[in-house]
């Protein structure tokens, strides 16, 4: 059986990837690609749970009643991990789940959880700028009666026409969308150009604890890989100490069988010895 921490690394893993999905969801990004992995992360960790009952009940019937408690203890815990975050991978999020994914086994990850728990500011409108930015250039590339130029002192009319263009909703409908009346084309110019460096910065800070997630899982797999030699090495071990054993074993087997036979010729001798002796004395 791995080391129990291993399979708690593993749990942080997933709480990762749950959150990363989680930001990825409020960025209106497709959520899917890591479905698989983390699937096969909650298979692992099953895995390991299963190994880890294994263990409890052999040192339970072995009469190793400390051990079979402590692994009873980090049994119900992983347990209680691995349900809530396979309820939040299915969409059926339990009142601890929240909890869990938020709070990592090793407390040398509470940074990456922090960062990997921040909600970008502008994640909602990013749509809405990439069509109206869209928008925008289809308009001044088709022919149209009505186009609006960019100039130091626009008409009032056209102003508003392109405000009303360019901010056809608002993302927050119980705030109600800012107020740009004393915005002129390049004001709104540079707010689009604001808005779009910040939501560049937060796909950066995605991008960045998306690589610190990639190298989590390549220290995984390098311990993993790691345990996996250590336990072809322990079978080897077992191998040649039961060969052993079993030469051990059948030379005993000989040793008993030759010992058994002298003795029968001993007892012969003494019997012989003896009649011979009376034999002598009756005479």
């Amino acid at each position: 059986m791995a080391n129990p921490n291993q399979y708690f690394l593993l749990a942080d893993h997933i709480k990762l990837s749950l959150l990363e999905r989680q930001r990825a969801i409020s960025l209106n990004l497709e959520p899917t690609s890591q479905d698989g992995h983390i699937s096969r992360s909650l298979d692992s960790l099953k895995e390991g749970l299963d190994n880890v009952t294994k263990e409890r009940v052999r040192l339970q019937e072995a009469g190793d009643s400390a051990a079979s408690t402590t692994l009873q203890e980090i049994e119900n815990n992983l347990r209680s991990q691995y349900n809530d975050l396979a309820s939040q991978f299915r969409g059926v999020p339990t009142d601890t789940t929240s909890l869990t994914i938020s709070h990592p086994n090793d407390p040398a990850l509470s940074g990456d959880f922090a960062r990997a728990a921040e909600r970008p500011r502008v994640a909602s409108s990013s749509s809405f700028l990439k069509k109206s930015l869209r928008d925008t250039a289809n308009s001044s590339a088709a022919p149209s009666p009505k186009s609006v130029r960019f100039s130091d002192a626009p008409l009032v009319q056209d102003e508003d026409e392109a405000r009303n263009a360019l901010f056809p909703y608002r993302d927050d409908p119980t705030a109600g969308p800012p107020d740009q009346s004393h915005l002129d084309n390049q004001q709104i110019h540079a707010y689009h150009s604001r808005v779009i460096a910040e939501q560049d910065e937060a796909l950066d800070r995605l991008g960045e604890s998306i690589g610190r997630q990639r190298e989590l899982s390549i220290q995984i797999g390098d311990e993993l890989d790691e345990h996996v030699q250590m336990l072809d090495d322990v079978d080897r071990h077992v191998d040649r100490h039961q060969t052993r054993l079993d030469k051990a074993r059948k030379n005993l087997g000989t040793i008993a069988r030759k010992a058994k036979d002298n003795m029968q010729m001993t007892i012969i001798v003494v019997l012989i010895i003896i009649l011979v002796l009376l034999i002598i004395i009756l005479k």
